[in-house]
């Protein structure tokens, strides 16, 4: 009967989020964003909005990476290779240090055949490799031994996982993405999963009639991606293309924090970026594909201000290398780390040799060679004053 509850006041409360068209309702706290208004522009430096820490991920014979950061803990920075060959990589945390390199690529019952997206767990010493050809989830130490490992729950392809509690997973399964155009059916794409067998211990139930998946089926078939969940301090923003709503978790209740104006023809989705406790980015994007140049699925960058309740086209710079802009609508993390974008070595060589940079990111690129390792830009929460 509790659940029962839950869902019929998360329904009542999205009913009455569709109403008006102010950026706020004062009855409500919910944030609402016209995807079809032209908003101002406003241009931020990054360094005002989040601490920014740079670590020059360390280059040697044993690592030697392209740098695809998945995941960012306490004690260590895990990363892949863009080409699929199986390597995971472990850095110090602080220093940016390699501390081992592991592979369990392979057709053995502990092995996984590709890697998608890796969930480190320090508390419990442990990492998660997500598979998604397998639709499987292998569990190993941080030395690189395998203790376990579960699949996608029923029929479930899970694209987005991140550490929930020192017990679970918060994941979102993209299968829902090929049902495009057909009713609910009470799907729920978000779920609170076991990390000791991969049961589902929760369902996120979020309301919506028919999906609209971020997919373009014509001459061919067309997906983008979006970041359908995202950590902000203690709590979760989940986002399901198919409503208009985007829901914020806090424990075991969900409730309503934006929603955005309907769209038709093109439909204009929405996906929520780097949270701050002023500045909210998020981004619209369209949904068109075109499949003779394969481009498509334009995105526009809007920032919502807390301070002034006004929605703008946002640009954020790096104060530290003149000109530079920074996605803040990718690479969310955890509960103090807001977010982390990749600078490769050769773009901050040549930064350095048209005196572009400042501070610790100029002396950093002094070091570098074209060839090295890429540097990680960690951006964290502001200490609350």
């Amino acid at each position: 009967m509790k659940g029962k509850k839950i869902i019929a006041s998360v329904f009542l409360m999205a009913l009455c989020a569709g109403c008006g068209n102010s950026h706020q309702k004062k009855e409500t706290g919910i944030i609402t964003v016209d995807v079809h208004a032209d908003y101002p522009e406003k241009k931020l430096m990054l360094q005002d909005i989040l601490e920014v820490e740079y670590i020059p991920l360390e280059t040697s014979d044993e690592f030697i990476t392209q740098g695809y950061v998945l995941d960012i803990g306490d004690r260590y920075i895990v990363a892949k290779n863009r080409t699929p060959d199986g390597d995971i990589f472990l850095f110090d945390r602080q220093t940016g240090k390699g501390i081992r390199k592991i592979n369990r690529k392979g057709q053995g019952a502990e092995e996984y055949t590709s890697i998608y997206r890796i969930v480190l767990d320090e508390a419990n010493d442990e990492m998660f490799v997500n598979c998604m050809p397998m639709r499987k989830i292998f569990v190993y130490d941080l030395e690189g031994r395998f203790k376990r490992s579960f699949n996608h729950a029923d029929s479930a392809s899970y694209s987005v996982l991140f550490n929930y509690d020192r017990e679970h997973l918060i994941s979102y399964d993209m299968s829902i993405y090929y049902k495009e155009g057909m009713p609910s059916e009470g799907r729920s794409s978000h779920a609170i999963i076991s990390k000791q067998d991969g049961s589902v211990t929760r369902k996120i139930p979020i309301p919506f009639e028919i999906v609209k998946a971020p997919l373009i089926q014509k001459e061919g078939i067309a997906i983008n991606t979006i970041q359908s969940i995202v950590p902000w301090h203690d709590k979760f923003l989940l986002i399901e293309t198919s409503t208009d709503t985007v829901y914020l978790s806090e424990g075991n209740t969900i409730r309503p924090f934006l929603v955005k104006t309907a769209s038709e023809d093109p439909q204009i989705l929405l996906t929520m970026g780097t949270m701050t406790d002023r500045y909210y980015f998020l981004q619209t994007i369209k949904k068109e594909f075109d499949f003779t140049t394969g481009n498509g699925f334009p995105r526009t960058d809007l920032m919502y201000d807390t301070e002034e309740k006004a929605l703008y086209r946002a640009t954020v710079f790096n104060a530290d290398y003149d000109k530079h802009e920074v996605n803040m609508n990718s690479n969310p993390v955890n509960g103090t780390i807001a977010a982390f974008n990749i600078l490769t070595a050769d773009q901050l060589v040549e930064a350095y040799e048209k005196d572009e940079l400042k501070g610790p990111l100029k002396d950093i690129a002094a070091q570098l060679d074209e060839d090295a390792n890429p540097v990680l830009v960690v951006m964290k929460y502001k200490a609350k004053k």
